[in-house]
């Protein structure tokens, strides 16, 4: 993955040293009128780098995680997807295999079955869209405002995927601590597109913890997506009440820490699930994330079905300095990930029902909305 990934940088390098605009690691930066919220950006994944809001004495917090380094969302080997739009396909599919139309077992030898190249679970898994995802790839920079700014991605059937994708997201800031990222894309055939943005979320920006246990969480869902020994759902949905998992009332993520272990898979503690969402709508929000020591409180509202949340026990990176970085190491429980997106792997469970196959005539939309306030 390494050897790959210096490869990508060195190739993007060489090609847009014509055009210096379209390096993928320019900084833009967006801020509130009223100096709520400013965020900083780059055009590799479209990723967010930076997400400074106010705790609750007026002071100035980060609360992404992320690197002062912004090649490393390149060259990192752990590749923990630092705050990027991911896709083409979000989260987990089965075998890196699926067809159109879905089936719960193609052909792997049918001309409507398609292989992407795996990358998790010791290669029964293709994970975030495969070796090089939109994570990876150096985006366009549209346009930008002083609130907002917009990047483009042409996808030509990369990774094994079929026809041409073409994505556009969208973010920007508002008064009152808000950041509203929006992503469109349309396909030239019939072709899978579920995206996230894999944002890490340290509410107190590692002043006077190293973790996220203390953060309180609370999901409006009843159910999680069951799944099996590599992550992949079985079909079936899991009823959260008397578990872990319920965060229908407001909980704080270490609260049942030691019921956990080998909760999100073997060797591991902590949560990496799909939670479905009692009652999706933008109306209200879905997801809340809040810290007692900083008084942040993050809202979340989406357009999006589920919620992924990650409690990051794999993460093992280099710190920014504002986090008390380069020495200290973001490691197991430093974020929360809460990528809200559709169904995992819905493109080989087809005994739910659910769409993600999009066309010409038929465009795919994603949208979710962060507001911060004060507690």
């Amino acid at each position: 993955m390494l050897s790959k990934t210096i490869l990508v940088l060195g190739t993007i390098a060489c090609t847009m040293a014509a055009t210096p605009s379209a390096w993928p690691f320019d900084v833009t930066e967006i801020k509130a009128s009223d100096g709520s919220v400013s965020a900083k950006f780059v055009s590799v994944g479209a990723t967010l780098t930076e997400l400074w809001v106010k705790d609750r004495d007026g002071k100035a917090r980060d609360v992404v995680l992320g690197y002062d380094d912004n090649t490393q969302l390149l060259t990192d080997p752990g590749h923990p997807v630092f705050n990027a739009i991911v896709g083409r396909y979000a989260g987990r599919i089965n075998g890196g295999t699926f067809s159109i139309p879905i089936s719960k077992t193609p052909d792997p030898k049918a001309p409507n079955t398609y292989h992407i190249p795996t990358n998790d679970a010791g290669g029964k898994v293709t994970l975030h869209g495969g070796l090089i995802g939109w994570d990876r790839r150096n985006w366009t920079l549209e346009s930008s405002t002083p609130t907002s700014v917009t990047y483009k991605h042409i996808d030509n059937a990369n990774e094994g995927f079929p026809g041409t994708v073409t994505v556009y997201a969208t973010h920007s800031v508002y008064d009152g601590g808000i950041l509203r990222t929006k992503v469109t894309a349309n396909a030239t055939e019939k072709t899978p597109i579920m995206v996230t943005q894999h944002v890490y979320w340290n509410l107190d920006a590692f002043q006077g913890t190293d973790n996220v246990l203390d953060h309180e969480l609370t999901v409006e869902a009843s159910r999680q997506i069951e799944t099996n020994d590599i992550n992949i759902p079985t079909g079936k949905f899991t009823n959260v009440a008397g578990t872990p998992s319920d965060f229908r009332k407001t909980m704080k993520i270490g609260a049942k820490w030691n019921q956990t272990v080998d909760l999100c898979g073997s060797g591991c503690q902590g949560y990496n699930a799909g939670w479905v969402y009692d009652d999706p709508q933008i109306k209200k929000p879905l997801t809340t994330l809040k810290s007692g020591r900083s008084g942040i409180k993050l809202e979340i509202t989406t357009d999006q079905p589920a919620v992924v949340v990650y409690s990051a026990w794999w993460l093992d990176a280099p710190r920014k300095a504002v986090h008390g970085g380069p020495t200290s190491r973001y490691s197991h429980s430093s974020a929360v990930a809460l990528e809200q997106q559709g169904y995992i792997d819905a493109i080989n469970t087809p005994e739910w029902g659910i769409d993600h196959i999009y066309y010409p005539g038929k465009d795919y939309e994603w949208m979710t909305e962060y507001k911060f306030s004060t507690v």
